[in-house]
């Protein structure tokens, strides 16, 4: 082979090594220095991305789910001092503080190494890949996927069932998945599965539908639930909203127009309390 030769074949492995980095890039090496990261997928590749200003929220803010603040954030002292902790479903009635105590926890302890990793559904499946890099790292990662639900001929949740318990590799000391849902079971349940229950010497035996459905939501080990408010809790949260927005709460005008709204909507929340506080205090704002 002459030298001409030698030098054309050069060039094209490097021509063909520079084609290869367009098509299948390096990928940056990962951030860990956020607090709050997403699960992306685009064409080329799926990686955690930084999530450079996360809503964090006040976890004394949160008002009428006392128990449910109490018991998620002792289990997540636990996870973040070492100690045995359970995954969570939190699951209830729509905009009662689900999503806002997940978010609460981050504020509070994300300065003492607690990192959440958001998840969507459809992305469960990737959920191997996710906790792989995690492993060995000193922060403690929750895994966190809102609004959690699965349809009846859905068979990713089978992912999921599979890192909580069940699969042959062990998930990292340091993840822990949080999920919330309207769902108590994450999957529908009709009445003609019920139907299909028969009792054997005495005991009830589920169908195997609902023994199915009933299998995901047992591998949390805990199991918190949030229901409607009352009236009486609905207005003390639309007072505590009002007055971080500084509206003058002593007139007791706000009252009529929070239970007409919440009327309106059909729901007494916090979510509902938050969006009327917010208008309210607009109308004010504009002298209204």
């Amino acid at each position: 082979m002459t030298l001409r030769e030698e030098q054309l074949i050069g060039r094209l492995e490097r021509l063909a090594d520079t084609v290869e980095s367009w098509i299948n890039p390096e990928p940056a090496p990962q951030d860990w220095s956020a607090w709050a990261y997403r699960w992306t997928r685009d064409a080329s590749q799926a990686q955690l991305r930084p999530v450079g200003h996360p809503q964090l929220q006040d976890l004394d803010e949160l008002l009428g789910i006392e128990r449910q603040k109490r018991e998620l954030e002792r289990n997540t002292r636990q996870f973040l001092a070492g100690l045995p902790a359970n995954n969570a479903l939190l699951w209830g009635a729509r905009g009662t503080g689900k999503s806002s105590l997940v978010r609460a926890l981050l504020g509070r302890y994300g300065a003492e190494g607690l990192r959440v990793i958001e998840v969507d559904r459809a992305d469960l499946v990737d959920l191997p890949d996710i906790v792989s890099p995690l492993h060995g790292r000193a922060e403690r990662f929750i895994v966190y996927a809102d609004d959690l639900s699965f349809e009846a001929d859905d068979a990713s949740y089978k992912a999921l069932k599979a890192t909580i318990e069940g699969s042959l590799a062990a998930p990292p000391d340091n993840v822990l998945i949080y999920a919330t849902s309207n769902r108590r079971h994450l999957l529908p349940e009709y009445q003609s599965e019920n139907q299909q229950a028969r009792a054997v010497d005495g005991e009830i035996h589920q169908a195997e539908a609902v023994e199915e459905k009933i299998s995901l939501s047992e591998r949390f080990g805990l199991w918190l639930s949030f229901h409607p408010f009352d009236q009486a809790q609905y207005l003390s949260i639309v007072e505590s909203c009002l007055g971080r927005l500084n509206v003058d709460v002593a007139t007791l005008e706000w009252r009529e127009a929070a239970l007409r709204w919440a009327l309106m909507r059909g729901s007494r929340s916090g979510r509902v309390a938050w969006q009327f506080a917010r208008d309210y205090a607009g109308q004010r704002g504009l002298g209204i």
